[in-house]
């Protein structure tokens, strides 16, 4: 794992990558810095970290597109199956790797709540409790780019697909006022949900048959559950967006509450992708 991660780091800061991801990250936190900070004179340094969010939407996908799909492309995750280690390593010492390029922006991002605070009243818990949540938050949306690299051979592919993900996660919220909150249409959207859950547990299991199973045994359960108390469905779609949006969570330490069922749904939703990732990695590994 450790050989992984050496040798990851390297590809990173030979090439452009970890220095655009930077650039990017540093320049948009800074533009808000002056916003709010100089220009507006707020004190929060929190606020600056939630206008920092949407940056995600961009640097993630460019930090992850390659992780994987571009051994895939060059077949040099051949290679990676043939060391001593387990798929698992691979994946854990590949998003150590990324975390190591996001950490250095961020520890530099670290240092403004100290100099703000020289010219003025900054309260330091919540700047570093929300910079923490910034990180895990970024971590949890990284282990999302793995995975849907590992997706794929095609890089743009993956990054295309990873903008748009994060961005309707950004948006989700705002999304679920205009979405419909009838128990029917509640239903519907779930059934379509379950499916394609089920057809991604078909590809990479490779076994179509399990996929279709589940898919089936999930939506009749929902079938079932509806004709038995129809009210359950009511609102459920719009409070399920609300409820999965990674930055939505993010807010709350903004608003200074450093909510730890926050922290550990950001840590299960790493642990989550990066399970993923291992089992599509063994798909191809296999095949």
């Amino acid at each position: 794992m450790i050989a992984v991660l050496k040798h990851e780091l390297r590809l990173y800061f030979r090439s452009l990558t970890a220095y655009v991801f930077g650039a990017f990250l540093l320049v948009f936190v800074g533009i808000g810095a002056m916003i709010y900070n100089i220009q507006s004179a707020f004190s929060n340094f929190e606020y600056v970290l939630s206008f920092g969010c949407l940056v995600f939407v961009v640097i993630v996908p460019i930090l992850t597109m390659r992780v994987i799909a571009e051994e895939r492309k060059q077949k040099t995750d051949q290679l990676l199956y043939s060391l001593p280690i387990t798929t698992t390593q691979v994946v854990i010492g590949k998003f150590l790797a990324l975390l190591v390029v996001y950490l250095i922006p961020l520890c530099v991002i670290s240092l403004y709540p100290l100099i703000f605070a020289q010219f003025g009243d900054v309260y330091l818990p919540t700047s570093y409790g929300s910079i923490l949540a910034f990180f895990i938050m970024g971590a949890a949306l990284i282990a999302l780019g793995i995975f849907i690299s590992s997706l794929t051979d095609n890089q743009g592919f993956a990054a295309g697909i990873g903008v748009a993900v994060i961005l309707f996660n950004y948006y989700s919220v705002t999304l679920s006022e205009h979405v419909s909150a009838t128990a029917f249409g509640s239903l519907v959207a779930l059934c379509v949900i379950l499916v394609a859950l089920a057809a991604l547990i078909g590809y990479l299991t490779k076994n179509k048959t399990l996929g279709y199973g589940i898919g089936i045994v999930l939506v009749a359960v929902l079938i079932a559950l509806y004709l038995y108390d129809s009210t359950v469905f009511e609102g459920l779609l719009p409070n399920i967006m609300t409820q999965l949006s990674l930055f939505e969570r993010f807010y709350v330490f903004v608003n200074g509450v450093f909510d730890m069922t926050a922290i550990v749904y950001y840590l299960t939703v790493i642990a989550f992708f990066l399970f993923l990732s291992v089992q599509s990695m063994e798909k191809r590994r296999y095949n």
